[in-house]
């Protein structure tokens, strides 16, 4: 298996713990899963295989501690890296923006010659808009760990399902 690292920003605990739940599936070292707030961005030099998470917040902003860590990674270059990208979001409060902070980083990272991979297709999703939506699919895997939690592992699995080739 490549060297994965994972990486997130929690608030409120929801994207840690998915965090701490793909690491569980794919067998990740808890040295191996970062949180961005703790976290210098060249950490991300040691892996082949990025796993970028954030919660979106507000009217689709990046969780806070993504701000800096995200302006020193799209500084570097990261070709030959596959970046893979998930995040929690509400679909029902904030329907207009659900996930946007995976289409946030997404955006940010165009130019680091990284290689995106997981797209997820926006079938049984509930929202109305999300800048994460590019050619009708999620470029990660969006949840709602609020309202639609028993979603949530089926989800996590098909998203490890469909990284398989990526990560071997």
């Amino acid at each position: 298996m490549k060297k994965v690292g994972i990486f997130y920003g929690s608030t409120t605990g929801s994207t840690g713990a998915v965090a701490k739940l793909i690491a569980g599936k794919l067998g990740v070292e808890d040295k191996d899963v970062h949180d961005v707030a703790e976290t210098l961005s060249d950490a991300v030099d040691k892996y082949d295989v990025l796993l970028l998470g954030s919660s979106t917040w507000g009217v689709g902003e990046l969780q806070d501690d993504w701000y800096t860590f995200l302006d020193d990674l799209k500084q570097q270059d990261l070709s030959g890296k596959s970046v893979a990208l998930f995040g929690c979001g509400d679909s029902a409060s904030f329907g207009s923006s659900f996930c946007d902070a995976l289409g946030i980083i997404y955006e940010d990272l165009q130019g680091s010659g990284c290689r995106f991979v997981g797209s997820v297709a926006d079938q049984g999703y509930t929202y109305d808009s999300s800048v994460a939506l590019v050619d009708g699919k999620f470029v990660g895997l969006p949840l709602d760990d609020g309202n639609e939690e028993h979603l949530t592992g089926a989800r996590v699995d098909a998203w490890l399902e469909g990284l398989k080739e990526v990560l071997e």
